[in-house]
C-alpha cells in the first residue's frame, strides 16, 4: 500500500520499507507506517503520513502520455453510474489513470493497452494504487478479443478505433450498460456518434469538457485567463433494456 509524507512545501509517494533520501535527509519508513503518523528524517525534519486519494494518484503516478483528467474522470462516473461491483471493459489504459479510479471505487476492471511498455507501467501503478486486484491490465489490441468479451456493465474507450468497439457494444454488455468515449478530437467523436445510433444504442450524446478556475483578489473577481480549459469530448450512450 502507497502513502503519501506531506509536509507544507513538498509531498512524497511511498511505500512501508521505504527509504527516502532529500535534501531534507534519510528518512525509513517504517513497516508498520499508518496515516496520522508524524515521522522525521535523521536530521529532524518532519513528515505527515497520509493515504493517497484519487488526486494524489494522478498527480503522482507514472506517466507515459496525457492521462484523463480528474474532471474528466467524474463525468464518467456521473453519467454512468459506475459502482462498487460492476464489471467495466476498458480500452487505451495508458497511465491507468481511468483504471485506478475505477478500482478504488471497486469496479472489477479489465483494460487492454497495445504497448507493452504502457501496459508494463500501468501494472505498477495498478499496485501502487492498492488496486492491482480489481484491475487487470492486459496487454493486445481489444478488438482481437471482442468476440470472447461480454457481460460488462460498462465499456470505457480511449483509443483512435474506438468507433468499432462502439459497434459491438451490445454484445459487451448487459441491457441498459453504458459505453463512454474520451477522444480529443471532435471527428472521433462524430464517429463514434454514428456508430452507436448504427448499433441502436439509446441516450447518446457528447459533451465538451471545459473548465475554467476563478481567480478572487482586491480588484474583484473573474475567470482565471492562464491554463487550457478545454481537455476532450466525452460521448456516452446505453444499450436498450426494450430489445
Amino acid at each position: 500500500m502507497s502513502y503519501l509524507l506531506v509536509r507544507e512545501d513538498r509531498e512524497y509517494l511511498v511505500e512501508a520499507g521505504d527509504r527516502l533520501e532529500s535534501d531534507l535527509g534519510v528518512l525509513e519508513v517504517p513497516d508498520d507506517v499508518a496515516a496520522g503518523d508524524r515521522l522525521e528524517t535523521h536530521i529532524g525534519e518532519e513528515f505527515v503520513v497520509r493515504t493517497p486519494r484519487g488526486p494524489d494518484l494522478f498527480d503522482h503516478l507514472e506517466r507515459t502520455g496525457a492521462p484523463m483528467m480528474p474532471r474528466d474522470i467524474g463525468l464518467v462516473v456521473g453519467h454512468t453510474g459506475v459502482a462498487a461491483g460492476d464489471r467495466v471493459l476498458d480500452a487505451g489504459t495508458g497511465t491507468g489513470i481511468l483504471a485506478a479510479y475505477l478500482g478504488r471505487l471497486g469496479v472489477d476492471v479489465v483494460t487492454y493497452e497495445q504497448d507493452d511498455e504502457f501496459a508494463e507501467v500501468a501494472r505498477e501503478n495498478m499496485h501502487t494504487a492498492g488496486v492491482e486486484t480489481r484491475v487487470e491490465v492486459r496487454t493486445g489490441d481489444v478488438t482481437d478479443d471482442l468476440g470472447s468479451l461480454s457481460g460488462f456493465d460498462g465499456v470505457t474507450l480511449d483509443t483512435a478505433d474506438a468507433a468499432d468497439v462502439v459497434a459491438r457494444v451490445p454484445d459487451l454488455v448487459v441491457p441498459g450498460g453504458f459505453v463512454a468515449v474520451y477522444s480529443p478530437f471532435v471527428e472521433s467523436s462524430r464517429d463514434c456518434v454514428e456508430a452507436a445510433r448504427e448499433a441502436d444504442l439509446v441516450d447518446v450524446e457528447t459533451l465538451e469538457t471545459i473548465q475554467r478556475g476563478m481567480e478572487f483578489d482586491d480588484r474583484g473577481s473573474r475567470p482565471s485567463t492562464r491554463g487550457v480549459g478545454h481537455t476532450g469530448y466525452l460521448t456516452f450512450a446505453r444499450r436498450s433494456v426494450l430489445e
